[in-house]
């Protein structure tokens, strides 16, 4: 690359030739950015696959996949500052630091990062996310979307958790309600380009983009993250391309209910429910390295 003064302006060869190396040294690392941005997303995605149909023969499936980050949103699900439960809070402030890195990566990459906290739209109502959420135009959708897309026997079996008492793994059992979400959790940045909402809009904005695969992360598994309408079960029934980062999410469940297990195997127990009936996990470690 050759570097021209101007000849409007005399430059002293010294200022010169530094202009030039300075210049020059940068042009690598603009070029391996712009590259790496460009870079499709290189997945494996693991799922369960019945290997004799109806005899209930899982084996665990994974595959390779390269998705487009310009085709690509990241949903967060309901990463609030507190939850009426006080372990529920603590594990979502202990996952939230290396989110926010993954959503840091994935939105450096090029991919369209939804945060979704329900029920605090009104402390977003003036951030520019939100306004770029509402202003996505309306569009016709292959099925109805709903409020919360509840469990369909017709569909999936039940949940392999007992979840009915609301999930507290606390002892003494924390009350609820009320519910004490005000926002999303500060951890989380919320950059210039995001998107805020907690509605269909998150489908209107990924119709507007040309957006077909969807990554979901946050809490709990086993309510907001299939449940949501910007969740697992309705984005696969609008038909995209659905994956849950299966180590930045949560679930709801009591140790002290069946299947009396602790509860990280019964999140794990719900992560195989999602890959056997909904859509195939990933995990971070995939996007930022680490473990």
């Amino acid at each position: 690359m050759a570097c021209i003064g101007s000849s409007r302006r005399q430059w002293r060869p010294g200022i010169l030739l530094l202009f030039c190396l300075a210049l020059r040294s940068s042009i690598p690392a603009v070029a391996a950015e712009i590259s790496t941005a460009a870079e499709p997303l290189k997945l494996t995605l693991r799922e369960l696959r019945d290997g004799e149909p109806g005899k209930l023969n899982w084996r665990q499936v994974e595959t390779a996949a390269e998705w487009s980050p310009a085709h690509t949103a990241a949903v967060v699900c309901d990463m609030w500052d507190r939850h009426w439960c006080q372990g529920a809070t603590a594990r979502v402030a202990e996952m939230a630091p290396r989110m926010n890195q993954v959503l840091a990566e994935l939105r450096r990459r090029g991919v369209l990062i939804i945060h979704c906290p329900s029920e605090t739209m009104s402390f977003y109502a003036d951030h520019p996310g939100r306004k770029l959420a509402q202003s996505a135009p309306r569009v016709a959708a292959k099925v109805p979307i709903q409020g919360w897309v509840s469990l369909n026997s017709k569909l999936e079996p039940p949940l392999p958790i007992d979840d009915s008492d609301g999930g507290c793994d606390d002892e003494p059992k924390c009350k609820h309600p009320p519910y004490p979400w005000t926002r999303q959790i500060a951890t989380l940045e919320i950059k210039e380009g995001d998107a805020i909402t907690d509605n269909s809009e998150a489908y209107f904005l990924m119709r507007q983009r040309g957006i077909t695969n969807v990554l979901v992360m946050g809490v709990h598994e086993n309510m907001c993250v299939l449940g949501r309408p910007f969740a697992i079960r309705q984005m696969v029934k609008l038909g995209q391309n659905v994956a849950l980062m299966r180590d930045l999410t949560d679930t709801m469940y009591n140790s002290r209910r069946k299947p009396y297990v602790n509860h990280f195997i019964g999140t794990d127990l719900v992560a195989w429910h999602i890959e056997k009936n909904w859509c195939p996990t990933m995990t971070s470690d995939q996007i930022i390295g680490g473990r």
